[in-house]
């Protein structure tokens, strides 16, 4: 017995309409036997990942892992070179493209159905982007965070239904402490939280979630990564994320997961909060600068026109240049790897415009909502499921745990969509009204502690621990990233960081996770490596390597 029970019996009933019945997070493919027809679909918001790809006989293979497809020797396994400036400049590939040529994610919200060799993709859910035109009803605070608290209870409870153990990743910020709130409301007995910290720093993110558990009473685990460990796992993660992120927190979100699966096997997390709720600071960075191209005229034409030959520092010239460009133009989403001008360099003039173009059909659908909205709107369709959701998913199914996120509820995302901006982000402030709904239910002090990521001292262990081990894998004879930037400039770039010059972490972390990813799927001998980690048994008994279905039309 199995949730899958539940899906043929909803097909029966429903047919494609079944996905939009589900509530929570799904990917599934189901072949009717008597239509000959198979249907794909992916949860609302992109929790879980779906591959698929046509071979050159065209049948369609698809998998929850891209590594599962190249057991089928039609698919092509080549790099997808037209999207390399897409990873370099934002640390991800957006969907529906990977970086591996012909192989897409099915987009969150859609489904597919593949019948005599036809291919027909529908969006069976979006954002419901109308809930967030201002409709001057006056909006009582205290009333609408209640009902935030409401439907956070209602979310974390039907995610705490579950046959085997449950805990909650803990970091100390305000959204993982109001999930474990929301736990011990819905069962009081004993709660089980993780969190993940690196070598010396024991006062810093350590002491926010120990703060935390004390005060939820929780039973609490800590572990640390070290510079070592990081090293070290650079394999690992090239492996199980398929396809490269360059995001820090992957490797200790790893180490995490493994340290949880010892005890739990559900897990339940704060990811999504700050995508519906507006936590980034980067969205004030950016009204700021809608502010000053709204008053700004002749003096901010001037500013920029100097801004131009460079007379302030690097991140003023930057921001600068910023207010001289509209939102959809200047606004490319969360996360940034390579400056403006190194992406120019290397892929042309135009390729930052062609990457924001690709996002044109996503401004359109907000035309008319305000600027705040207009970037959660495209942070929820892009980096909230090709970065932030993919590295979590990816990250804990290395060690088989269920994560899920309370904070994506389609039910939870309604609601919060209907709120005004000023209750989601004031005075430079993010998540306001969830901070007004876990007043005094969480420790103060949480609630007026800054959003920040998970502090990886990437900094400085690639000054220290980490230089020689990048050094050695970007300039080694034959690596991918030489092809592309030359000897020269990697050199360039690895001795301005270590010399504190240049701050160039996001770089170097984003080309060394290209070139673990590339020997570990494209490079010399990839084939005979593959296939001797899929003969290892599993890390954790039960856990059997990712499986793939082909459908011939």
């Amino acid at each position: 017995r199995s949730d899958t029970e539940v899906i043929v019996h909803g097909y029966e009933e429903w047919g494609d309409e079944l996905p939009n019945r589900l509530r929570g997070m799904f990917a599934f493919g189901l072949w009717d036997g008597r239509e000959k027809r198979l249907l794909l679909a992916r949860d609302r918001l992109g929790i879980k990942p779906l591959y698929w790809t046509l071979t050159s006989g065209g049948d369609l293979v698809f998998a929850s892992e891209i590594k599962a497809l190249f057991a089928f020797p039609d698919v092509r396994r080549e790099l997808c070179s037209s999207r390399l400036a897409d990873y370099f400049a934002l640390r991800y590939v957006p969907g529906p493209d990977t970086l591996f040529a012909g192989i897409q994610r099915l987009q969150p919200g859609h489904r597919l159905v593949f019948k005599d060799g036809a291919l027909d993709q529908r969006q069976f859910w979006d954002v419901p982007v109308d809930a967030g035109r201002e409709d001057g009803r006056p909006r009582d605070e205290i009333e609408e965070a209640e009902a935030l608290t409401q439907e956070l209870l209602e979310s974390v409870r039907l995610r705490l239904m579950s046959e085997v153990p449950v805990g909650v990743f803990l970091s100390g910020g305000i959204d993982s402490t109001a999930v474990a709130w929301a736990m011990n409301q819905a069962d009081p007995s004993a709660l089980k939280s993780f969190a993940v910290g690196y070598e010396g720093d024991s006062e810093g993110e350590l002491a926010w979630a120990r703060m935390a558990a004390q005060d939820l009473g929780t039973e609490h685990r800590q572990v640390t990564v070290d510079s070592a460990a990081f090293r070290d796992s650079m394999e690992d993660l090239a492996w199980h994320l398929d396809e490269p992120l360059s995001d820090g927190a992957c490797i200790p979100l790893m180490h995490l997961a493994k340290r949880a699966r010892e005890e739990v096997v559900v897990v339940l997390s704060g990811e999504g909060a700050d995508e519906v709720l507006a936590g980034y600071p980067i969205y004030s960075k950016m009204l700021a600068l809608e502010r000053m191209r709204a008053v700004g005229g002749r003096a901010l034409d001037r500013l920029v026109g100097l801004a131009a030959k460079g007379p302030w520092p690097v991140k003023v010239n930057r921001y600068l240049r910023l207010a001289g460009k509209p939102l959809k133009s200047r606004y490319l989403g969360v996360g940034r790897a390579f400056d403006d001008a190194s992406i120019a360099a290397h892929f042309g003039p135009r390729a930052l415009d062609e990457i924001a173009e690709r996002n044109a059909p996503r401004w359109s659908r907000t035309q008319g909502l305000d600027p705040l909205h207009r970037m959660l709107y495209l942070d929820t369709k892009v980096w909230l499921p090709d970065d932030l959701l993919l590295k979590a998913d990816k990250m804990t199914m290395a060690w088989a745990i269920e994560l899920r996120v309370p904070f994506l509820d389609h039910e939870l995302l309604g609601f919060a969509w209907s709120l005004p901006s000023r209750l989601k982000l004031a005075r430079g402030v993010g998540k306001r009204l969830l901070r007004t709904s876990m007043a005094g239910k969480i420790p103060s002090a949480i609630l007026g502690r800054p959003k920040k990521g998970f502090p990886v001292p990437l900094t400085r262990w690639l000054r220290t621990d980490l230089y020689e081990p990048c050094r050695a894998r970007l300039l080694a004879l034959g690596s991918a990233s030489r092809d592309i930037f030359g000897a020269r400039a990697l050199e360039r770039m690895l001795e301005e960081h270590r010399r504190g010059e240049v701050d160039r972490r996001e770089e170097l972390f984003a080309l060394w996770v290209f070139e673990e990813w590339h020997a570990t799927y494209l490079g010399r001998g990839a084939r005979e490596r593959e296939r001797a980690r899929l003969a290892a048994p599993p890390r954790v008994k039960g856990l059997e390597h990712p499986a793939s279905a082909a459908v011939t039309p």
